[in-house]
């Protein structure tokens, strides 16, 4: 409400209205004035110069313009805080509204963040899967491990180098020192990989891959010999993994000691490379990790290859003769070797992208999944029989490795809370 002291003994006030057209009631005539004040006349312009008791006097710079009763005078349908700017109206919207839309917002990301999560571990589930087929049905008919794990090696190697060339993916800068670090992992990834493919042509895939999850046994062992401690959580999960496997060993119907120590020597192999990388590859942490694999499998190839030669070389030729007469094409054999030498580089790509997406923890309870989907997948393929005991034993190891992972997960959040 607005007073305009043009007598200071006699205000004016002006107040709401109701009237369809003026906003304003007609303004009534003080009684000890004779008639109404002419500047409210239609032809007198509204002047606040000439009103010296103006209540307004402190935005005098605004007195030249023409105010807000001055603009209902002249134009009744003009509407008073018309002139706010748009930023301003902006301002005052509903928050109800705002808060809906944060909200829709935070779901779509959630609903995407979930898609890219499954597409990484089907990718990942499918192209090991077709790798464990495709493998163990080359080595049914060509029984020499050492190509066949050297060819792998190379298929992976020829794949990085065409990345890099089509600049797909970034190249890394290679320098002496970078090479000597890698000289260790590649060293133990070369006998992880090969002692795998030896207990896959020995032994059926599922057994092998219930063997190979007592990783996390030798791991807390070497981990705990070079100086790092864990808590009783995690020993005690690897108790469960070493009963399971003892019992999936005992009643296994394709048991064979070569087969079983290629698996036992496979998982020394691979917990070797993951704690010598740690040590060595420090002050390489801007090497991500799709081509830190893809490095290793190149001085992997050249660690194994003339062993390979020297080993099985000799049977090669006999052996590829028998295997396409074991197939009767070809071609059937050359594309299983091939698909097996493929998926073995994309699975592991898979898995380190996975790594690179999620979180640790997520990562190990999708790697044990992963196993579990492989000894089914393969099972169904290859109708390997098993035993009641032997179900109950690769389940019971599948169930501590799930333990320890979930266990030794707390243990670096925890760790990375600290520092």
């Amino acid at each position: 409400m607005f007073t305009l002291n043009l007598i200071p003994s006699t205000p004016i006030t002006f107040s709401k209205s109701t009237h369809q057209y003026f906003p304003i009631k007609r303004i009534q005539t003080p009684k000890n004035l004779a008639e109404s004040p002419v500047f409210l006349t239609k032809s007198t312009p509204l002047n606040f110069n000439k009103i010296h008791a103006c209540p307004f006097g402190k935005i005098q710079a605004l007195s030249s313009k023409t105010t807000h009763l001055g603009k209902i005078l002249e134009n009744p349908s003009w509407k008073a805080g018309s002139h706010v700017p748009k930023a301003a109206a902006s301002s005052e919207s509903n928050p109800e509204g705002e808060a809906e839309s944060v909200e829709a917002a935070a779901a779509a990301k959630s609903k995407a963040k979930t898609l890219q999560l499954a597409l990484v571990f089907g990718f990942w589930y499918f192209q090991n899967i077709v790798f464990n087929i495709y493998n163990k049905k080359a080595l049914n008919v060509f029984p020499f491990p050492w190509l066949l794990a050297s060819f792998q090696l190379f298929a992976g190697s020829i794949w990085m180098l065409v990345l890099w060339s089509l600049k797909l993916q970034p190249c890394p800068k290679i320098t002496k020192p970078f090479i000597i670090a890698l000289l260790g992992p590649a060293l133990f990834h070369t006998i992880g990989h090969i002692s795998a493919c030896v207990s896959f042509s020995k032994v059926a895939v599922s057994f092998t891959h219930v063997i190979k999850s007592s990783e996390p046994v030798f791991s807390v062992f070497f981990s705990s010999f070079l100086g790092d401690t864990y808590p009783l959580k995690v020993w005690l999960s690897i108790l469960p993994i070493v009963l399971g496997c003892s019992l999936a060993a005992i009643t296994e119907v394709s048991f064979n000691f070569q087969g079983l120590w290629g698996a036992l020597i496979s998982n020394v192999g691979f917990v070797l490379r993951n704690i010598y990388s740690k040590r060595s590859l420090q002050n390489f942490k801007e090497v991500n990790g799709l081509n830190l694999y893809g490095w290793i499998s190149i001085i992997s190839l050249f660690y194994l290859f003339p062993v390979a030669v020297l080993v099985e070389g000799s049977q090669w030729v006999q052996g590829y003769q028998q295997a396409i007469q074991t197939v009767g094409k070809a071609s059937t054999f050359y594309i299983w070797v091939l698909l097996s030498g493929i998926f073995y580089h994309l699975y592991n790509q898979s898995s380190y992208q996975a790594l690179d997406e999620i979180s640790p923890l997520t990562f190990s309870v999708g790697n044990t999944m992963k196993r579990v989907v492989v000894i089914v997948s393969t099972v169904l393929v290859f109708r390997n029989p098993v035993r009641p005991l032997n179900a109950l034993g690769s389940g019971i190891a599948i169930l501590g490795t799930f333990l320890y992972s979930q266990a030794t997960a707390k243990k670096v959040s925890a760790a990375e809370k600290k520092s």
